[in-house]
């Protein structure tokens, strides 16, 4: 009876639980990559270190210029300069003002100086 047994479990053993397909035949010419498994990233530690902090934090405005042409331009046709950040836009610049001086501005014309600065006039 034990001999019975264990020559059960050696022919089960000795089976293969895998079939034995052939070589597959190709129909088509071209060989499309088959899709493999794509696992969720796990990150160990963050991308960024630091969260980008939003521009509209008095970010754009620089600081105003004060030279005798910007002045001129202050007393003569009510317009103020500033020094803006580079990537400001009107919009962005239009709104920094009213939240910082709480005036509501007509225009903005901006322009880059050769120095590499924006300079915009808001008027």
């Amino acid at each position: 009876m034990a001999g019975g047994k264990a020559a059960a479990v050696a022919k089960k053993l000795t089976k293969s639980s895998k079939s034995k397909k052939g070589t597959r035949i190709h129909t088509k010419v071209h060989f499309y990559r088959p899709q493999t498994l794509s696992l969720e990233r796990k990150p160990k530690y963050a991308k960024k270190s630091v969260p980008s902090k939003n521009q509209l934090d008095h970010g754009i405005i620089k600081y105003p210029l004060t030279t005798e042409s910007s002045m001129k331009l202050i007393e003569d046709s009510n317009t103020l300069v500033f020094i803006v950040d580079l990537k400001a836009n009107k919009r962005q610049i239009k709104q920094a003002v009213k939240d910082l001086y709480q005036i509501e501005c007509d225009r903005v014309n901006t322009l880059i100086t050769p120095r590499g600065l924006k300079k915009s006039y808001v008027r």
